[in-house]
């Protein structure tokens, strides 16, 4: 665009060639677009571009948080809410959202039973664009011992965000 100004015979700045002044215009006009769109984007859409990976440990995350604060409910948030939910332990198959639910809060029925939880060697591993299996490590540190285990998530992406739909939870033997 420099190229296509003219100076006057005294050094000043002449005419200006009319299509370089809409060449740049249009290219004001883009940046000033492109600048405001961006600028104009609601904040919860960067949270849609963060990586399933990402949006999978933020779950597990708040998870963690809720079940440490003696809230199983809000734990329970990072479960599909749905009658096809699925949890494997204990050599037993709970399903529905509910099912799972409620063994949660008789087995954990006070703080002392909760502990706090870690989980711990998250693997996350993408099954296609909306589902991904996490194998980590679980670990309750109480005032009289210490249970862990492995599990094995299935997570799918929802309307609501990434949630587990089905979870195979073990324990170690206590000598391990």
């Amino acid at each position: 665009m420099i190229r296509h100004l003219r100076a006057s015979n005294s050094g000043r700045l002449g005419s200006i060639d009319p299509g370089a002044l809409v060449l740049f215009s249009a290219f004001m006009f883009f940046a000033w677009t492109t600048a405001w769109s961006v600028s104009a984007s609601p904040v919860e859409e960067g949270k849609d571009r963060a990586s399933p990976a990402a949006q999978i440990r933020a779950v597990l995350r708040a998870q963690q948080e809720s079940w440490n604060r003696g809230d199983i409910d809000g734990f329970m948030n990072g479960y599909t809410r749905s009658r096809s939910t699925i949890f494997v332990s204990e050599d037993t198959v709970r399903r529905g959202w509910e099912t799972v639910r409620d063994r949660y809060r008789k087995k954990y029925s006070d703080r002392a039973k909760m502990g706090v939880l870690t989980f711990s060697n998250l693997e996350i591993t993408p099954l296609a664009s909306d589902v991904a299996v996490v194998l980590g490590r679980w670990k309750l540190k109480r005032a009289q011992d210490e249970p862990h285990g492995r599990f094995k998530l299935i997570f799918k992406c929802l309307p609501e965000g990434w949630r587990i739909v089905h979870d195979h939870t073990s324990a170690a033997s206590p000598r391990s």
